[in-house]
């Protein structure tokens, strides 16, 4: 059974100072039982399920409201400016009996919450023993929870006080590794620009080679081309020997494309030209050479007679001063 006892205030007699307990079994809206003392004197009474009942109708009030009200003003802690008043009047008409009455204030209007009939307790003493053992066990259950308040409000300080050295540990920590992190950003990034600014003057000083190349080299197209004039390496004494002159090598510009290196197929024909040019001439002179051979081998006229034919005819040309059609056609 549950139990609660508070201090109240008499309307009728207010000097004087009584304790009220309500005790409910499970939930207070199965009735509960009323005990009242002032110190010298004790009043029981009980209110069951069906007063209740009656009380809410009465009031024109849901049950469950109605319920909450009474906990309201016969057990919570009054508080200050409490809506709640009591009032306990004895009752002419049967001795040993009071009206005691619970009502609440609002706005200078009382309403009744309800009302009980006590009685005089038989045995006072007990009722007060009673109530004195119950207010020093709830007092040393309030001091000992006290303490382990206390002894947890302490440990809590106490970690709260560990967890604030750490995080400005922490912070410390974090304040350091962003120096550390700028620090390291600031070297590398200098790094990279001190990269950048070469690679920009050696890019820049590149571009300002580049065109004085260009402007000093020569182009492809004002390059002499070497032309055959038709001569071998064996010749002929008749024949002068003509060597053609060195070829002239050109550097080429970096800057020129694939389609702007000369075209060697124009001298390679005047070459192949000449060749045959010098090679019909040289049949043509071999021609004479052989109807010239043919004239002196046939028998001389007689104007000629009883001379030395060897004398007439001059000597057939030998190998040492005339050319061999086959060895000057070897060198094709």
């Amino acid at each position: 059974m549950e139990r609660k006892v508070r201090k109240i205030a008499i309307t009728s007699k207010p000097e004087a100072a009584y304790f009220l307990q309500i005790g409910w079994k499970k939930e207070l809206d199965n009735g509960f039982n009323v005990t009242l003392c002032d110190g010298h004197n004790a009043w029981i009474g009980e209110v069951s399920k069906e007063d209740l009942i009656k009380e809410a109708a009465d009031m024109e009030m849901e049950h469950s409201k109605y319920i909450e009200e009474l906990k309201k003003a016969l057990i919570s802690v009054p508080q200050t400016g409490s809506k709640y008043s009591f009032d306990l009047v004895k009752d002419e008409e049967k001795p040993g009996t009071y009206c005691f009455t619970y009502e609440k204030t609002l706005r200078d209007i009382s309403f009744k919450l309800g009302s009980l009939r006590l009685r005089n307790a038989l045995d006072p003493a007990a009722i007060i023993k009673e109530l004195i053992e119950y207010c020093l066990n709830c007092s040393t259950e309030l001091h000992s929870r006290n303490e382990h308040l206390l002894k947890e409000n302490e440990r809590l300080r106490q970690d709260w006080n560990d967890m604030h050295e750490q995080l400005d540990k922490f912070v410390d920590s974090k304040e350091e590794l962003e120096r550390n992190l700028y620090t390291r950003f600031t070297l590398v990034l200098n790094e990279k620009k001190a990269k950048i600014r070469s690679l920009n003057q050696k890019l820049s000083q590149t571009e300002q080679k580049v065109p004085e190349k260009s402007n000093s080299s020569v182009p492809f197209d004002t390059l002499p081309i070497a032309e055959y004039d038709g001569s071998t390496d064996e010749e002929t004494p008749e024949v002068k020997e003509e060597t053609a002159p060195p070829p002239v090598f050109k550097r080429r510009s970096l800057l020129s494309s694939p389609d702007d290196s000369p075209d060697i197929a124009p001298s390679r024909k005047r070459r192949q030209r000449g060749q045959k040019e010098y090679y019909t001439q040289m049949k043509e002179k071999l021609s004479q050479l052989e109807d010239q051979e043919d004239q002196r081998c046939k028998p001389g006229s007689s104007k000629t007679t009883g001379k030395n034919p060897s004398s007439l005819n001059p000597p057939l040309p030998t190998s040492k001063n005339s050319a061999d059609p086959y060895d000057l056609f070897s060198d094709i």
